[in-house]
C-alpha cells in the first residue's frame, strides 16, 4: 500500500486553501488538475461533510467516490467509499495551519489498489509520487494565489 507524505508553505491562507477543498462547484475541475468535470458527481454536501464521484481521465479513466470531513479545524480528511481503482478506506490527509501570511500544509496519502490498474498506478505513486502529487499540489496554490475578480 503506497503511501506518500509531503509538506508544502504557501501564501495562500488556511482558510482559502481548505475552501478550495471543500468548494464542490462546477470551479473544482478548474482549480484541481486531477479532476475532469464529466467524472464530478456530487451526491450530498452537508456543514462539514460530502459525498462526492470525481476523477480524471488518466490512464483510461480513473474515479473514486470520496467521502470528505473537515470537521475537525485545519484538517480534511477524504476517505474512499468506492472506485475502479482503489479499495474503500484509501485516503487523502491534508493537515492545514496557519504560517505566518500563509499555510503549512501537510499531506498524507494513503493508496491500496483494488485493480490492476490500481497496481500500476501504485507502482508511479512509489517510485515518483511524492514529486508528482507536491507539484499538483503546487498549481493549485499558483491559482489560488491568483486576485479573484
Amino acid at each position: 500500500m503506497p503511501r506518500v507524505e509531503f509538506d508544502i508553505k504557501s501564501g495562500v491562507s488556511p482558510e482559502r486553501f481548505i475552501g478550495a477543498l471543500t468548494d464542490f462547484s462546477a470551479a473544482r475541475a478548474d482549480v484541481w488538475p486531477n479532476i475532469d468535470a464529466q467524472h464530478l458527481k456530487v451526491h450530498e454536501v452537508a456543514a462539514d461533510s460530502a459525498d462526492v464521484t470525481e476523477g480524471s481521465s488518466l490512464a483510461g479513466g480513473v474515479w473514486e467516490r470520496n467521502r470528505y470531513d473537515w470537521s475537525t479545524p485545519g484538517t480534511v480528511r477524504v476517505e474512499t467509499t468506492e472506485s475502479n481503482t482503489w479499495r474503500p478506506g484509501s485516503s487523502w490527509l491534508y493537515r492545514v495551519t496557519p504560517d505566518g501570511t500563509g499555510s503549512h500544509i501537510h499531506v498524507t496519502v494513503d493508496r491500496r489498489p483494488a485493480s490492476l490498474k490500481g497496481r500500476l498506478i501504485a507502482v508511479l505513486l512509489v517510485l515518483g509520487g511524492r514529486r508528482v502529487l507536491r507539484q499538483a499540489t503546487e498549481q493549485v496554490l499558483r491559482k489560488l494565489e491568483q486576485p479573484t475578480g
